[in-house]
């Protein structure tokens, strides 16, 4: 018997030791080419695996004969499947590619530097708030995008009033009106449009934001000194698109909005709608608004013609219309108009139209217009004042783009007419104007190699007022590999002047003298960047990120808001200029389903007049920015945020308190809605905590600078639907 089972055992072990089979592979970026090195290829529903080495190169050893499945997976690209069958008949290495796909290395498509590539192969540096994190923004505040800018590293928002909440926006630490804010490419908000739109934008129906920091006043003309925002709408696609909003305050306010997007054949719309109400709110029990009363209406529908593949063109339409009152929150809620007290009004009618038509010669050319126009009437009353006018501006530009296999061409021309007529209520000068721009640019992107990108650009802009301003600018992008890049780019800006700035905002106007067009020259600027963003995987499951930027922008001719002698407020151009310096830093760590980010902003910012050096105001020149996120896919997202705020220089020479703003936020999702809920502020971080925002009396108060919250701890909910 003995020797009947040894012939049997020598067959099973020879059979099992031919039914091992050995896989040999080099894993690579699909793109580059390069080795991804600690690639795992796993044994599909086995714990068989093994990693790849420095070269890339791995082999999985013991696979059992027949049809198995073999897994390529690493960290921040799309697993990859195979199946293959054992014994092989081809006994040589394999390449495998795969595809960078992963949320933590998501590849965002960018157009705000008129050519559509991810933002991983553009050498501007741009910073796009889109996906998850624009959605997670939006729970935050519903109504508005101002919370949405200032938790991004470099940007804060500065509110200029301490019962209306009139805000403006600072990138690295320079005054709003040096930023450009854009609707699709389109210049809607500036001028004096700008002083209430980032409280006028609800993000429902926005797809991304773009941000580029630094002069960029090339790509859309003047205005871009300290950077541009761009605001990129949703468009219709084959998958109807129908989602609600419903969020409530415990500062007794309220959200709605709606979004419909749905492409035919031949057409395609959108809609947004929202109504965003405010009640008088007063968490410091002082007597003034924190919160202002406000009824806000918005209307955007947009339609799409899809005349053929080739050939598209769009047109739209933006309504705003809001009534805004802070100020004594006894008299506002009073309702009657003969009582006593402070208060500030603002009533706004905004409507501007968008028109767009794209048509592809061919593969590699095609042309494009647009145009907009918009009107803005809006009033500002205080007791004894009323400020008021209507903008009229507009917008129209033509361009070609040419698009070759290492090169790509934009070449264009634009118009763009500015209009301001004040309504007279009493004697004193009007400080009207009328402005027109005629520009022209170009722009190229040479892709040079597969490491390195550049990308110049010129524009020539004549105003009518102020002459020609030649503006060229640089960009390059250096891949020293798939972990490390580089970017270095600089330009010059200028920034035509106008009375509407946060300091002529902060007093409503009052008493402003006219800009003296024949004694004032246009504010110019130049500015360099930069950037460094290493990008590794610690592990499998351990991704981290680092982008650190460091920048330098000049202002020349600085136009500033100063007394006169005659109690009046006049503009004027100091000899010298105001520059900022500094570093941003992001890190962003992800393990499983946690992901932390840390950023840290140095702004230092200084205005050099007549030979002194001097802090500039109301900026922080140390921020950090902490949150934690915890999110099961399409299940559960815990957010929590923590925000630090160094001590501001202000105005009336004092220097105001350093402090803290904390934020939890949770959102749980089904298939077709969510509920949310937002704990904005819970340490109560308010300026009425720690120091003053008025001296006087409360009927007739003297605002200091806002430098910190006044609304504090403020909790907001609600449900999402999609249908």
């Amino acid at each position: 018997m003995q020797k009947l089972w040894l012939p049997i055992l020598a067959v099973l072990y020879s059979a099992v030791a031919l039914g091992q089979n050995n896989f040999r592979a080099n894993i690579k970026d699909a793109e580059t080419k390069a080795p991804l090195i600690g690639a795992t290829v796993v044994l599909q529903g086995s714990t068989n695996g093994a990693t790849a080495d420095q070269n890339g190169f791995v082999e999985l050893k013991n696979i059992p004969n027949g049809k198995q499945v073999i897994l390529f997976r690493f960290i921040g690209y799309a697993q990859k499947t195979d199946t293959l069958i054992f014994p092989s008949i081809q006994s040589d290495t394999t390449d495998v590619f795969l595809n960078v796909e992963s949320e933590e290395m998501e590849e965002v498509v960018v157009t705000s530097t008129r050519s559509s590539r991810i933002i991983s192969d553009i050498p501007t540096r741009i910073e796009a708030i889109s996906g998850e994190e624009l959605t997670e923004k939006g729970n935050m505040k519903p109504g508005d995008i101002r919370m949405m800018l200032n938790e991004s590293t470099g940007i804060q928002t500065q509110q200029t009033s301490a019962t209306s909440y009139n805000s403006s926006i600072r990138i690295q630490g320079l005054d709003g009106k040096y930023t450009q804010i854009l609707r699709d490419g389109l210049p809607l908000y500036s001028g004096f449009s700008g002083g209430l739109s980032l409280l006028q934008v609800v993000p429902l129906d926005l797809k991304q934001v773009e941000v580029i920091k630094g002069a960029s006043s090339t790509l859309y003309g003047g205005g871009a000194i300290a950077g541009l925002v761009n605001l990129i709408s949703k468009t219709p696609n084959e998958n109807r698109e129908l989602s609600f909003m419903l969020n409530g305050t415990s500062a007794l306010g309220l959200d709605v909005s709606g979004f419909y997007a749905k492409k035919l054949k031949k057409i395609g719309a959108t809609v947004f709608a929202s109504y965003n109400k405010g009640t008088p709110y007063d968490p410091a029990n002082i007597g003034l608004t924190a919160i202002p009363k406000f009824d806000r209406y918005t209307l955007n529908p947009r339609l799409f013609v899809y005349f053929n593949d080739k050939t598209t063109l769009n047109a739209g339409v933006n309504t705003t219309i809001e009534n805004r009152i802070g100020g004594d929150i006894k008299y506002i809620k009073s309702d009657d108009n003969g009582a006593n007290g402070f208060f500030e009004k603002n009533r706004t009618n905004r409507m501007s139209t968008q028109l767009g038509l794209d048509h592809r010669i061919n593969k590699q050319s095609s042309v494009s217009f647009k145009n907009s126009i918009s009107y803005y009437d809006r009033s500002i009353e205080i007791p004894g004042f009323k400020f008021s006018g209507l903008q009229v501006s507009s917008f129209s530009e033509a361009s070609y783009n040419y698009k070759g296999e290492k090169t790509e061409w934009i070449t264009g021309l634009n118009v763009w007419t500015d209009k301001f007529t004040q309504n007279q209520f009493a004697t004193g000068k009007l400080v009207n104007y009328a402005h027109s721009t005629f520009g022209g640019f170009v722009q190229n992107t040479w892709n040079a190699s597969e490491k390195f990108v550049l990308e110049t650009g010129f524009r020539g802009d004549y105003q009518n007022e102020y002459g020609f301003f030649a503006l060229p600018r640089v960009s390059a992008l250096f891949k020293a590999n798939q972990k490390l890049t580089f970017r270095l780019g600089g330009g010059l800006g200028y920034k035509t002047p106008t009375i509407f700035s946060e300091d002529a905002e902060r007093i409503q106007f009052r008493n402003v003298l006219p800009i003296d067009g024949l004694n004032t020259k246009a504010e110019q600027s130049i500015g360099t960047n930069f950037d460094i963003n290493y990008k590794t995987s610690l592990s499998d499951e351990v991704f981290l990120s680092i982008n650190t930027l460091f920048f330098y922008t000049q202002v020349k001719n600085p136009l500033i808001l100063v007394p006169s002698s005659s109690g009046l407020f006049e503009f004027q151009q100091p000899n010298g200029f105001i520059d900022t310096r500094g570093i941003e830093t992001n890190v962003k760590l992800t393990y499983g389903d946690f992901k932390l980010f840390v950023g840290y902003t140095l702004a230092d910012v200084n205005q050099h007049y007549n030979g002194n050096s001097t802090q500039f105001s109301l900026v922080a020149k140390h921020r950090l920015n902490n949150v934690l996120m915890y999110e099961i896919e399409d299940k559960l997202k815990i957010g929590l945020e923590a925000y630090y705020f160094s001590p501001q220089k202000l105005n009336d020479g004092t220097t105001g308190k350093s402090y803290w703003i904390t934020g939890l936020m949770a959102e749980k999702l089904w298939e077709n809605f969510s509920i949310f809920i937002n704990f904005e502020n819970f340490l109560d971080t308010r300026q009425t905590r720690f120091d003053s925002i008025y001296t006087g009396s409360i009927s007739n108060p003297t605002f200091r600078d806002i430098y910190a919250p006044v609304d504090g701890f403020v909790v907001n909910g609600g449900i999402k639907l999609k249908l």
